[in-house]
């Protein structure tokens, strides 16, 4: 029972780290820069992500644009883009596979495979977390040097967007989700006991070969046709 309830946390989290996934890769947040001019009407917020960016005026509108291509993206972004989609991917493959290896459903016909399926799993979503924190991390550190660049104009220069605390969110929900997926299924892994049959044969005494020998020389004694009364 205790391997069920650790269990089915690890796929809460999980679950909720992927969510959380999602919604950092869907956000034009990854990046942020404010630009003030000389007059504060012309204040305006640029959001850059990674499939759009979008422009808030302080009149409150804004305009969004979808990237034309991924090549035009910087490195940091390109690649954020891909560790981002491979991290969902994975989280599909550790959901699909945590479904099937919980103790709760029958969607395996045999229950010693359901131990492996949640290892997997938790395996799944862990790779997932570790990509999606390489991804945040790295367009972190690229916006740190830029901002500390001083051949760099102030409009320039980036900050962190909300995605990327989504993204670090969600990365440790996927880590401690796919670790507690692991650890339930060490836990709950069937133990082997002797048969029943076995015990009791190999607990009873066996036989002496002198006994045996004893058995087959009088077994083979001849009676030469005399019955008793015959020496009376």
């Amino acid at each position: 029972m205790p391997s069920a309830g650790v269990e089915i946390l690890g796929m809460i989290l999980a679950v909720a780290g992927w969510l959380g996934v999602m919604v950092a890769c869907c956000l034009p947040m990854w990046r942020v820069v404010a630009y003030v001019g000389q007059n504060i009407v012309m204040a305006q917020v640029v959001w850059e992500g990674l499939w759009m960016s979008c422009v808030v005026q302080s009149t409150g509108q804004m305009h969004c644009r979808i990237h034309d291509s991924m090549l035009g993206l910087p490195h940091d972004l390109q690649a954020a883009r891909a560790l981002t989609v491979s991290a969902l991917l994975l989280g599909v493959l550790g959901i699909a596979l945590a479904v099937a290896g919980a103790k709760c459903t029958n969607c395996t016909h045999d229950p010693a495979s359901k131990p492996r399926l949640a290892l997997a799993s938790g395996a799944a979503f862990v790779a997932a977390g570790l990509l999606l924190l390489v991804a945040v991390c790295w367009t972190a550190n690229v916006i740190i040097l830029d901002f500390h660049n001083p051949l760099l104009e102030e409009t320039q220069k980036r900050e962190f967007g909300n995605s990327l605390y989504f993204g670090w969110a969600a990365s440790c929900l996927l880590l401690l989700g796919g670790a507690l997926l692991s650890c339930s299924c060490s836990c709950s892994c069937p133990r082997r006991e002797p048969r029943a049959g076995a015990s009791a044969s190999a607990s009873a005494p066996a036989p002496s070969h002198s006994s045996r020998a004893r058995y087959s020389a009088v077994k083979a004694l001849p009676l030469n046709g005399h019955e008793r009364r015959d020496y009376v």
